[in-house]
């Protein structure tokens, strides 16, 4: 699912018209943005939480010029669903036989 979708879903789900949800999809976007640049987490009950983590510093390797490079510590958003998002999940996706294939 796209954006577009997710907007067009809602949408038709609430009746509200597409450019008010796309507005106010941006909005929290944008909001989540701001709020995970400063360092403050966001957490919303029952979908999950989106959080700042810390990456520490470590040896990468250049591999065209094979030499090694200090990769400083630095910080990235990540996304950690709540315990009922994944025990929903977990119960309704039906895991098909092709898609195992690929692990093996």
């Amino acid at each position: 699912m796209r954006k577009a979708d997710l907007v067009s879903s809602i949408s038709e789900k609430t009746g509200i018209a597409k450019v008010d949800v796309l507005v106010s999809l941006e909005t929290f976007f944008k909001e989540v943005k701001s709020s995970l640049s400063e360092g403050e987490n966001v957490y919303i009950r029952g979908f999950g939480s989106f959080i700042v983590k810390k990456r520490a510093k470590k040896i990468g390797r250049n591999i065209k010029k094979n030499i090694a490079i200090e990769i400083p510590e630095h910080f990235i958003p990540a996304f950690k669903p709540a315990k009922i998002f994944v025990e929903e999940v977990k119960t309704k996706v039906e895991v098909l036989p092709e898609d195992l294939s690929h692990k093996e």
